[in-house]
């Protein structure tokens, strides 16, 4: 089976999955929360997405990412036709709906870590004493 050939079945057998992937991805997150605040041209967004901090996101990603959510509706491509090419990324309606909710996500994650971090050490000492008794 060809990746083209899986890609399209797998868009049939699951695609609300597959949009969850898209909006939930390491960058697509990033993406969608930046654009948040307003329009960015290409490499404004890259820098921005690099600012905030962890390894920046290459060309290629934030590309593929980009094109991946104007696919599904989340993100507008504005080419002008100038010279130099000027593109502008923007959120549509039903992006900044995402984009609200993956934010709300993104907050509640820095609210809690304290608490997320005590569960992990939680859980790794009883390992250790499971392991230990074994």
């Amino acid at each position: 089976m060809s990746v083209s050939q899986w890609k399209s079945d797998g868009e049939a057998m699951c695609p609300h999955r597959l949009v969850l992937e898209h909006v939930t991805s390491r960058w697509g997150v990033l993406v969608l929360i930046q654009l948040l605040d307003r329009p960015y041209r290409f490499s404004e967004l890259r820098r921005a997405i690099g600012s905030l901090g962890g390894r920046g996101v290459s060309e290629k990603m934030l590309t593929q990412t980009l094109q991946t959510l104007e696919r599904d509706g989340l993100v507008h491509r504005d080419a002008k036709p100038v010279i130099p090419p000027r593109v502008d990324y923007s959120l549509t309606g039903l992006g900044r709906e995402a984009a609200e909710q993956v934010s709300a996500l993104a907050r509640w994650t820095e609210r809690r870590m304290d608490d997320v971090l005590g569960a992990r050490r939680a859980y790794d000492e009883a390992r250790a004493v499971r392991s230990r008794a074994s």
